[in-house]
């Protein structure tokens, strides 16, 4: 069965995993379109799958920044998969190249997007340099969590940027959440005691901390960042439960010098990732996930409130592959009916 045909049989029926699907695909439009008729004119070029093929295979995706570990265990592994299938013709490599990838991605891992909900209090830490849209993440976080039937609140614990408090503030407002908040320059710890005693007193199920991202002074962000995890966890053992980190997937490989950057100073368990319809280079996703070993947990497809996506990794090697796949099960289904 194909990898179209699989995908297809998973979420049927299911209108909002095919809605999800419809996301992805729309979302990595920029990605695919030049990805896929990279691919699609490799296929035209080369009638059979040979070494010259897999080179040519290779420097494709290197340039979608899926990541040298990345492609050079996936080309060992298409080698190894086309030899054992006995594919000749190039026109079927797709289906196999899609598989691969998620086997990779997956990795032994079962569920790796679900987000760590506790019973009681859920705190959630966002962290991630400026620009890169942890504000924007955060309120639909919050969206999302609100219309799952969860109670949320915010914490601005991004005291030092300029204009981030009130940010967070027009957000919660948005979504109709709580938010707890001081003068800017406060003690970002101050902040999150403050929030953390509100909603346990509260009953909230949810609560999402913002916090500074000064990158350029790696020691004080350290410490900040500590300072904050022990005030919160002397408050509910345990927590926070959630460490997720944001990342621009428009900055592609810098994304992953963030990535590696917070890695070291903090215990991170999720990546979002950010804009990635607004990207060329999709593949970043696979490279964080095969060299960093961070979960990708949301990836955003859009503008829209509910364009952030919980990561699913067929859906996403879909979104990438889509028209060539799409191709391929027509092809499949054409020789079906003869």
């Amino acid at each position: 069965m194909s990898f179209f045909k699989k995908l297809k049989d998973k979420f049927a029926h299911n209108a909002e995993a095919e809605e999800s699907t419809e996301k992805y695909k729309e979302g990595l439009a920029k990605t695919r379109i030049g990805f896929t008729s990279k691919i699609n004119d490799l296929v035209a070029k080369y009638r059979k799958v040979d070494e010259d093929f897999f080179e040519e295979l290779e420097e494709i995706l290197l340039q979608a920044d899926v990541g040298f570990e990345t492609v050079i265990e996936l080309m060992d592994d298409l080698r190894f998969e086309v030899q054992r299938k006995n594919v000749k013709d190039t026109s079927n490599v797709q289906s196999v190249i899609s598989e691969k990838l998620v086997e990779i991605y997956e990795a032994g891992e079962a569920e790796i997007n679900e987000i760590n909900f506790v019973e009681g209090l859920t705190v959630i830490l966002m962290v991630g340099v400026n620009g890169v849209g942890k504000t924007t993440t955060i309120g639909k976080l919050a969206h999302r969590f609100k219309n799952e039937g969860k109670t949320v609140m915010l914490a601005a614990g991004d005291t030092f940027r300029a204009g981030a408090i009130e940010q967070l503030d027009v957000w919660s407002k948005r979504v109709g959440v709580d938010v707890i908040k001081q003068s800017e320059g406060s003690d970002p710890a101050a902040v999150m005691y403050d929030a953390v005693r509100s909603a346990k007193s509260r009953g909230v199920d949810v609560l999402i901390c913002d916090t500074a991202g000064r990158l350029q002074n790696k020691v004080n962000l350290m410490n900040e960042l500590q300072k904050v995890h022990r005030v919160i966890s002397r408050e509910i053992p345990g927590a926070p439960h959630e460490v997720l980190l944001a990342l621009d997937a428009t900055t592609g490989q810098n994304a992953m010098l963030q990535a590696q950057t917070f890695k070291e100073v903090t215990d991170v368990t999720g990546i979002v990732l950010t804009k990635l319809d607004g990207t060329a280079k999709g593949g970043i996703v696979l490279a964080i996930r095969n060299k960093l070993k961070i979960p990708v947990k949301f990836v955003g497809l859009g503008e829209k409130m509910d364009d952030l996506q919980p990561f699913d990794a067929q859906k996403y090697v879909y979104g990438l592959f889509a028209e060539g796949l799409d191709k391929e099960q027509q092809l499949e289904d054409e020789e079906a009916d003869k």
